[in-house]
């Protein structure tokens, strides 16, 4: 029997009932249920992580069908932490537990594009000029060309290529530069290690194989504050999140830790158990406010006076008026 005259006679069919009539025993056909096991079929368990610069590094169980991720879940056979501090476990979030479904999704990204003009201006200089540099050379020193597709960046117009195309242009771009005015004017940006440390590798050996310069992590881009490496030289070299454990006082400025540091939130609740005071500053209600005893609203773009003054404040009255003996 078809399932569409399975639908129709559902309503027909006799039931019998149970529980002094609180219940209902149904004779249905159940085959649907056999598309749903096997979505989630697998025949085989790996561990992974996800590279996607949360500095998390959480371990997933990974099932794979023919090679396909299927779905993903986390690992619970973390070691246990020293005595005085929690366990890490549990460790992910839902962008890691839906992460397969972003790694086959039709709007990522998987081939190299290139801006529609400078593609053809490319093309063309190439079938002129049997050296790629010499090609290069054509388009940046003709005003009229470099006119064609330097005012279109911003809008988009990428169309596809390939890899060999663009590895020329970039191989050919280079070598102009580090001709013309010097390898030292080569500035590339290289994934962060957090993210991936193969990206990394290869992006700043890369440019240090040729002289060029290696940009600095999260300060340019506003990421993280840009008095971290300006005052101690270094960027977000700091103790792990289980070392929140250890504080009295935490404050909470410019992190949403429950959003963007999930599988450490559990760090910055438990410590309260021990008495430690938690203080969020953040001009919106975020998450982090609500595990927090106090929440700051300072409004957007006053933060930094708002820090001028806490830090006034501390060498005015504590070394100033009242200096330590």
């Amino acid at each position: 029997m078809s399932h569409l005259i399975d639908k129709l006679s559902y309503f027909s069919k006799k039931r019998e009932s149970f529980a002094n009539g609180h219940g209902e025993t149904h004779d249905v056909n159940r085959d649907w249920e056999d598309s749903y096991r096997q979505r989630w079929q697998h025949d085989k368990i790996v561990r992974s992580t996800h590279g996607v610069n949360c500095t998390g590094s959480c371990s997933w169980k990974i099932y794979v069908k023919n090679g396909l991720v299927t779905w993903e879940t986390q690992q619970t056979d973390y070691p246990r932490t020293r005595p005085d501090l929690p366990n890490h476990e549990p460790r992910g979030c839902p962008r890691g537990a839906s992460y397969s479904w972003y790694m086959y999704s039709a709007n990522r990204l998987k081939y190299p594009l290139m801006r529609k003009h400078l593609m053809q201006l490319w093309r063309a200089a190439r079938i002129q000029f049997n050296d790629p540099v010499d090609a290069w050379a054509s388009i940046v020193e003709d005003p009229k060309k470099t006119a064609e597709y330097k005012p279109r960046r911003g809008m988009g117009g990428f169309v596809r290529s390939d890899w060999n195309e663009v590895n020329e242009l970039i191989g050919a771009a280079n070598v102009y530069t580090a001709k013309k005015h010097g390898p030292d004017r080569i500035i590339g940006f290289s994934p962060i290690p957090a993210m991936s440390m193969i990206s990394y590798a290869s992006g700043s050996r890369y440019l240090s194989l040729i002289g060029g310069v290696c940009l600095s992590f999260y300060d340019w881009y506003c990421d993280l504050p840009p008095a971290s490496p300006q005052v101690w030289g270094e960027q977000t070299d700091v103790p792990e999140s289980a070392d929140w454990y250890n504080s009295g006082y935490i404050i909470a400025w410019g992190s949403n830790v429950p959003q963007t540091r999930t599988p450490d939130a559990h760090f910055f609740t438990e410590v309260r158990y021990k008495g430690t005071k938690t203080v969020a500053i953040t001009p919106d209600y975020a998450e982090v406010s609500k595990l927090s005893d106090e929440w700051l609203n300072p409004k957007q773009g006053t933060d930094a006076a708002m820090g001028m003054a806490m830090g006034h404040v501390i060498l005015k009255e504590f070394h100033v008026d009242n200096p330590s003996p």
